[in-house]
């Protein structure tokens, strides 16, 4: 099969070549894929430090080849999005069925291969802060790609919701027509106290929105996007501050997550059905694979990127 190999002796890190077909263990789909959605961690820490001659990619989206050995996972000729450590980036990927969600016929592959990192983050970090009807949820880095769809599945579920972005100017308009109620331009300028924190940045930024949640409030680490150090203040965890007690950080990964297949397919549905808007800032062919690199490590892409696998 062709794939995107590491091969840091080219610009990007990638070059198209020739990969062996991979072999599914019985609870795997043998997936053709169709487009996959790059990921800032991948691109920036993967391709780095994976050995030559790697197949990397977390998010594809496309249809059953073969399907699992032991009876379970979609049939044959099923479009599909899925999620994996690796394999995305090549015409051919086995899954575990777990992390396989269906899609509805005729969508967008492209489109839907943004769900499963960006998309199920941001649902299992929303899920981790409890119920959000009517309540306050402040979106740190709700310019990305996890962030965008966290401002939009907080408004779908009832939140009041506060993006911070750090161009307000540039992004603004954007994310009140995804949803956000409030744009700031850093978690010190949120008035109100808020009920849950889906945290995209951490260090100082982690900081300060931990300053800012309510009694009982939860702020839930996904991103580490600003690669410093968390340093809170003599005081940060007294337990009476200004009636703002019993307030917790939770850490989060999403590959220990389990039961991923019902939600994926569930946010598949959302986008193909014009509830969810991937963002899509960047799309072309895999040959191009060094341009949208190079897009996403100079912080140029907001949104999601999508190479379509042809």
């Amino acid at each position: 099969m062709r794939a995107l190999l590491v091969d840091r002796s080219v610009p990007g890190g990638l070059r198209l070549g020739e990969a062996p077909d991979p072999v599914p263990a019985s609870n795997q789909a043998l997936i053709r894929v169709r487009a996959t959605s790059l990921n800032y961690g991948e691109v920036a820490f993967g391709v780095e430090n994976a050995p030559e001659g790697s197949v990397l990619g977390w998010d594809a989206a496309g249809v059953v080849e073969r399907a699992a050995a032991d009876g379970s996972g979609p049939a044959v000729g099923t479009p599909v999005v899925t999620l994996g450590e690796q394999g995305a980036w090549a015409e051919l990927r086995a899954v575990d069925t777990d992390w396989i969600g269906t899609a509805p016929e005729g969508a967008d592959l492209g489109a839907i291969s943004t769900v499963p990192v960006a998309g199920a983050s941001a649902l299992r970090a929303l899920h981790r802060i409890g119920p959000i009807l009517g309540r306050r949820v402040l979106v740190t880095g709700a310019s990305g790609g996890v962030g965008r769809y966290a401002v939009q599945l907080a408004r779908l579920g009832g939140a009041w919701v506060v993006a911070s972005t750090g161009d307000p100017d540039a992004h603004g308009d954007g994310l009140r027509a995804q949803g956000a109620h409030e744009v700031v331009a850093a978690p010190r300028e949120v008035g109100d106290p808020v009920d849950g924190v889906v945290d995209m940045v951490a260090g100082r930024q982690l900081v300060e929105a931990y300053a800012k949640l309510a009694r009982g409030g939860t702020l839930v680490s996904v991103g580490h996007a600003a690669g410093e150090e968390e340093t809170f203040p003599y005081g940060a965890f007294f337990g009476d501050q200004e009636g703002r007690y019993d307030r917790s950080i939770v850490t989060f990964y999403l590959i220990a997550c389990t039961g991923l297949a019902p939600d994926l397919t569930w946010l598949a549905e959302r986008v193909a059905a014009g509830d969810l808007d991937p963002q899509i800032s960047w799309r072309g062919g895999w040959d191009r694979a060094a341009e949208a690199l190079d897009t996403l490590l100079g912080r140029r892409l907001h949104g999601k990127a999508v190479l379509d696998i042809t």
